[in-house]
This record gives structure tokens, sequence and C-alpha cells, in this order.
């Protein structure tokens, strides 16, 4: 574990150093109220899987890098997409990554890619968001009572060092009305390289309109859909996930 510092911030970081010569760095982009420690092994297993080596970090207001300092805006994948990340990957000299984002790092991978900043050699997607539908305002909302009045808070104290700032920096700015009408599909069709969309048929998250979406606007699209798989397929499916992945970027490294 180290760090680094980003946009004036600390920012935790962990890298897998396991790849021969010319594999691709796999950055991997978690959800909203996740962070290095709740990937838990999954990076590490799809880095010795795949043969990459693999960077896993803490966005701003995550796990152990700086705690959130003021109210996210509506833009705020935006400016992880467009000015955090990019810093980073210039810092570790980091150059077309693999990106694999869950949720909300999805979102901001497809944003970071469809901007066409820097080359970028393929996108993992694990239920991304292209688009706020009513089924994930209504589970966010029932998040918020969950923090308020249930275990969410200590189960989520385990990966975060200032818990609160985490879970309401996320959740009071997916339920603000201004965030309804948020939307990244201007970026689908500017986005080059391949991508690789997963999504649980039971995500309390999201509808599988987030991959029709997806489908309809990137030029090349693998999509996987996982029966009894909610918001994390990593989790309710990691040996399906893990095999996708690998021949997905089997097939990057091949072109």
């Amino acid at each position: 574990m180290a760090f680094v510092t980003v946009c004036s911030r600390r920012i935790e970081i962990e890298r897998f150093e396991v790849a021969g010569s010319g594999r691709p760095n796999l950055v991997f982009l978690h959800e909203g109220l996740g962070s290095i420690a709740m990937w838990r092994d999954f990076p590490s297993r799809v880095a010795h899987a795949t043969g990459c080596n693999a960077l896993v970090y803490s966005r701003y207001g995550y796990g152990n890098s700086a705690p959130l300092q003021e109210a996210r805006a509506v833009g705020y994948m935006h400016d992880e997409a467009l000015l955090a990340l990019p810093e980073l990957l210039d810092k570790l000299g980091i150059d077309r990554p693999i990106l694999v984002g869950h949720s909300d790092g999805g979102s901001i991978a497809l944003i970071h890619t469809g901007a066409g900043l820097r080359p970028v050699a393929g996108v993992i997607t694990l239920a991304a968001h292209v688009m706020v539908e009513a089924i994930s305002v209504a589970s966010i909302s029932a998040a918020r009572s969950a923090y308020e009045g249930a275990d969410l808070r200590a189960r989520l104290a385990r990966y975060h060092d200032d818990v609160d700032s985490a879970f309401w920096g996320w959740n009071r700015i997916w339920l603000d009305p201004d965030f309804r009408a948020w939307n990244i599909e201007e970026y689908l069709p500017r986005i080059a390289c391949p991508v690789l969309a997963i999504q649980g048929e039971d995500d309390e998250y999201g509808t599988s309109e987030q991959l029709e979406r997806i489908a309809s606007q990137v030029a090349d699209v693998e999509l996987l859909h996982l029966e009894d798989c909610r918001h994390s397929p990593h989790r309710d499916q990691p040996q399906a996930v893990l095999d996708a992945i690998t021949g997905f970027v089997d097939r990057v490294t091949a072109a």
C-alpha cells in the first residue's frame, strides 16, 4: 500500500506486479461506496489470471485517501475521469491501460475513454450507469435508510477512514433532483477501443437498459448478462466474471 498526490490530495494506491513484457496495465475503478479494501482479492486474482500488472486505488473521499471536504457536484464522475485519473496515470507512468470499473467506476471509465484524451486499450464495466433510472434512485434512498437505522454504517466503516463523508457524499448527490438529468451517453460513440460490459440480471441499482444503451452506441462491445447476480458481479458470480475478463484481455492483447 502506498500514497500519491493527485489534484493536491492524498490518494491510496496498491499495485500488483505480475506481468510479462508487452502486457497492458489493468486499472481498477471502484463503486460509489467502494475502496481498495472493498475489492478484496479480486484485482489480484484478475492480475494473475491475465498476466497483467494491476493498479487499484481509492478515489478522493474513500478508503484511506483524503476525506471529502465538500459536497459532491453533479459532475463529480466527470472530474474524476477527466482530471484526477489522467494525472494519476501520468504520475505512475501507465500508458494504454485496460480500465476495469464497477458501478460509478464503470461510468468513470466510459467517460475517460470516450473523451479521447489518451489511448485506452480496453474497458471492462461491471454494472456501469450511463443514465439515472428510477430503480437507482429507489435503491439509493433505501441505502440512506439502512445507513441511518441499520448496520450499514458499521459495515462500511471497516473500509473508509471517514465513513460519513464517503457515504453522504455519494448518497446526497445521487438523490439530488438535479442529478436526475445526469447522462454520459455522449461519450459512448467516441469510444474507439473494445468494451466488455457486464451486468447482473437482479441488479438492484440498474436495469438491462444500461447495457442496451452501451451496446447500441459503442462500436466494439461484448455484453455479459449474469443470472443470479445483483449489483456486484465480481462478488456474486466471481468465476464467470474472471473467465470473461481473461478472454477479453486475451482478445485485446492479441489485436
